[in-house]
C-alpha cells in the first residue's frame, strides 16, 4: 500500500484506522495520483458494526486502510474493488447479513448494508481541499437512479454555506433533485451525519446518499510533562488532531512531542491564539502549575471552546477560583461551569499514567460525541440513533 502519513508510523493494524487516517491517506493518494477504491457504507438496515459514511480505501495490491464492518465483508468488498478499478465505475452492492446460510451463524452483525464502491477521482478532490483547510463539505451521490437518467456515482457537492459545486468526472445532478434534499442536508450538517434518501425527479424516484464530512476535532493540550505524552498519543490514536501548546521555550520543539501534530510555545495568557476552531476544539489544562493553569483556563473561556478539562483535585480547582476572584476580580458563570470539567477525565478507578490518559481521552471523545461516557449497558436503545428524514 503507498505509504500513507498514518498517526505514528505503520505499526497500527490498518483495520483500526481513525477518519483521521483515512483523510490523510486519501490525500496522499490524490496528490500521488495513484488508483485507489473508496469503499463507503451507504444504508443500513436494521443493525450493523458501522453506520452510514464508515469508510475503507483499497489499493490496486488490494491492501486497505480502515473498516465498514468487524472484518466479515472485507474480501468481498476487496474483491468488487478491483473490479471498480478495471471499470473506473462506480457500484452499489447489497449484503444481507441477516442470510444464515450465506454467513453462518454468530455475527456481530443482523442487518442490511449497502456499500458503495467509487474510484478516488477527480470528483474527491475539492471534498479533500476543504478537509485540508478545516471546512465541512457534504457530497450528494446518487446510489439508486431507479429508472431516472441518472447513474450511480453522480454527484454533486455541498458547503456549509449551502453552495453546490460540480465534481470533476462525474455528471452533476440536476437543480431541482439538489433542491429536493436541501432541508436533509441541512438536518444532517449539524452533527455531520450521513444518510440516504430517496427523492422524486422529473422522471421518477432517486436514492441519494448525503455524506457530511469534517476535520477531526482537535485536542489542545496545555503544558510539558510528562504526563502529556500518553494524552497525546492515545488522543491521536483515536482521531484526534493534537496539538500542545508549553509555556516552556525548551519544551516546545516538536521533538519532544512526537505524537502531536502541531506543538506550539503558547504563553498561557494567548492559549486562545492557539484555537483555529472553537466549535471543534477540547481543551486540556495540564501544566501542573495553578498560575499558569489559571491564566490559560481564563483565555480559553474567552473562546467558544465548549469542553475545558483541567488536571487536578477540586481542591485545586478550589484554590484557583479564589485567585481569580482575589487577582482578577472574576467570578466564573455557571455557563462557564459547565465547560470546565475537573478533575478532568471518566471514573474508571485506576491512578496509572496511562490509565489516567485514557480516562481523560475518552471524557473529551465523549464531548465530542454529546455523551457523558456513561456504560451502554444502562443506555435504553440503540447505541447509534436512528435518523428519520424525509425531504
Amino acid at each position: 500500500m503507498t505509504d500513507t502519513p498514518l498517526s505514528n508510523g505503520n505499526d497500527r493494524d490498518p483495520w483500526s484506522a481513525t477518519t483521521q487516517d483515512l483523510y490523510e491517506a486519501l490525500m496522499a493518494y490524490r496528490k500521488a495520483n495513484e488508483p485507489a477504491v473508496v469503499a463507503t457504507i451507504v444504508d443500513v438496515e436494521g443493525s450493523a458494526y458501522r453506520r452510514p459514511g464508515a469508510k475503507m480505501v483499497i489499493d490496486p495490491g488490494n491492501d486497505s486502510l480502515g473498516a465498514i464492518t468487524a472484518g466479515c465483508l472485507e474480501g468481498p468488498v476487496t474483491s468488487l474493488a478491483a473490479q471498480v478499478l478495471d471499470d473506473g465505475a462506480p457500484l452499489v452492492e447489497t449484503f444481507d447479513l441477516t442470510d444464515d446460510d450465506e454467513w453462518g451463524l454468530g455475527l456481530g452483525c443482523n442487518g442490511v448494508i449497502d456499500i458503495l464502491l467509487e474510484p478516488l477521482d477527480a470528483s474527491w478532490g475539492p471534498a479533500l481541499s476543504a478537509l485540508s483547510d478545516g471546512r465541512p463539505i457534504a457530497t450528494v451521490t446518487v446510489t439508486d437512479p431507479s429508472d431516472t437518467a441518472l447513474a450511480v456515482g453522480d454527484r454533486v457537492l455541498v458547503d456549509e454555506a449551502g453552495t453546490g459545486q460540480e465534481a470533476a468526472d462525474r455528471a452533476a445532478l440536476p437543480g431541482d433533485v439538489v433542491a429536493a434534499v436541501r432541508s436533509v442536508l441541512e438536518d444532517l450538517q449539524p452533527n455531520a451525519e450521513s444518510a440516504s434518501v430517496t427523492v422524486e425527479t422529473g422522471d421518477g424516484a432517486a436514492t441519494l446518499f448525503i455524506d457530511w464530512m469534517t476535520p477531526s476535532p482537535d485536542l489542545l493540550l496545555f503544558g510539558s510533562q510528562n504526563d502529556i505524552h500518553p494524552v497525546s498519543r492515545l488522543a491521536r490514536e483515536v482521531g484526534f488532531r493534537v496539538i500542545v501548546a508549553s509555556a516552556r521555550g525548551a519544551r516546545s520543539d516538536a521533538k519532544q512531542f512526537p505524537h502531536a501534530h502541531e506543538v506550539r510555545m503558547t504563553r498561557p495568557m494567548e492559549l486562545a491564539d492557539a484555537v483555529d476552531d472553537p466549535e471543534r476544539t477540547y481543551g486540556v489544562l495540564m501544566s501542573h502549575n495553578l498560575l499558569e493553569d489559571r491564566l490559560a483556563l481564563t483565555s480559553l473561556l474567552e473562546t467558544e471552546v465548549p469542553y475545558i478539562g483541567l488536571m487536578g483535585p477540586r481542591k485545586r480547582f478550589d484554590e484557583l477560583r479564589d485567585a481569580l476572584t482575589a487577582e482578577e476580580d472574576r467570578e466564573l458563570t455557571e455557563a462557564e461551569l459547565e465547560r470546565i470539567a475537573t478533575p478532568v477525565g471518566l471514573d474508571i478507578g485506576s491512578g496509572e499514567p496511562i490509565h489516567i490518559a485514557l480516562s481523560v481521552v475518552a471524557e473529551a471523545l465523549a464531548a465530542h460525541h454529546g455523551r457523558e461516557g456513561g456504560r451502554l449497558t444502562d443506555r435504553a436503545g440503540p447505541i447509534h440513533a436512528r435518523l428519520d428524514l424525509s425531504p
